[in-house]
């Protein structure tokens, strides 16, 4: 039986292994799907042990994308733009990589209604995650991005790492502080891209960045709504939805690149939906 493992720390909270599992007996696929939480300096050990006794592939989370990225010898056009990679395989000997991150985002986005053409979008956070959903954001032509980080270094380097050919509408892309004065207004959309509902830490931004217009999104996922979310509902954004379809969503593109068929995702939705609400 062919394994695969997600790999995070920490990662015991990861419904990875369910949806896999459901993934492939829809597919009708022999596989097994279990959770690896190397040590902070283990992580490339932990790669190159599973795939050296036969694991056939990866996804990666919080907080070794960009350490993924790295370690890869063969890279898809999209790790490339996102220099982090969520899913890795190996192919002729090779650790190859792909960023599934923006797909899985986009698609939700599309299933939620939620608009980007013409939008101003405000992402908190500059980690692995935001690196996988730029590009794919930005083919998708608002009106701009704002990345805001505890640390304003870590939101520079990134949009100068960007490849500025992902960006055919020409949006305007920002970066700083989560206290730029830049950001005394309300956007379109807010995406909240930090580990602080995993990591059960409090999230401090400017209330006044929703109105009643807005659409916030947490990347996050849990029973009932997240710290962000609560703090979005409070502050009368007009919807608020967390990230259960997105991880749903790159999943399902991970398996397609593992497994070379694409699942359905509409059914897990639900299924997933009531099984967390059932075990919080």
């Amino acid at each position: 039986m062919d394994r695969y493992a997600v790999v995070g720390q920490p990662v015991e909270h990861s419904r990875s292994p369910y949806i896999h599992t459901y993934f492939a007996i829809q597919t009708q696929q022999q596989i097994e799907y279990s959770r690896l939480a190397p040590h902070i300096d283990q992580f490339e050990e932990c790669v190159k042990g599973f795939f050296n006794s036969g694991g056939k592939g990866l996804n990666i989370t919080l907080p070794f994308k960009e350490r993924a990225y790295l370690l890869a010898q063969q890279l898809s056009s999209r790790a490339k733009i996102a220099h982090a990679a969520n899913t890795l395989w190996i192919e002729e000997g090779r650790i190859c990589a792909d960023n599934t991150d923006g797909l899985g985002l986009i698609a939700d986005f599309n299933y939620l209604n939620i608009p980007i053409k013409n939008k101003s979008i405000l992402i908190l956070g500059a980690g692995g995650a935001v690196r996988g959903v730029l590009g794919p954001l930005l083919e998708h032509s608002p009106a701009e991005i704002f990345i805001a980080n505890r640390t304003a270094k870590k939101a520079i380097e990134l949009i100068e790492d960007f490849q500025t050919d992902s960006n055919p509408g020409n949006a305007k892309v920002h970066a700083g502080l989560i206290t730029d004065p830049r950001l005394s207004r309300s956007f379109d959309v807010i995406i909240n891209a930090t580990s602080a509902a995993i990591k059960g830490e409090a999230l401090v931004f400017p209330q006044h960045l929703f109105s009643s217009h807005s659409y916030a999104y947490d990347m996050s996922y849990r029973a009932g709504l997240t710290p962000f979310l609560e703090q979005a509902a409070m502050h009368k954004a007009a919807h608020y939805y967390d990230g259960l379809g997105m991880l749903i969503e790159q999943a399902a593109e991970s398996f397609r690149i593992w497994r070379h068929c694409r699942p359905k995702t509409d059914e897990l939705r639900v299924l997933l939906r009531q099984q967390l609400n059932n075990n919080s």
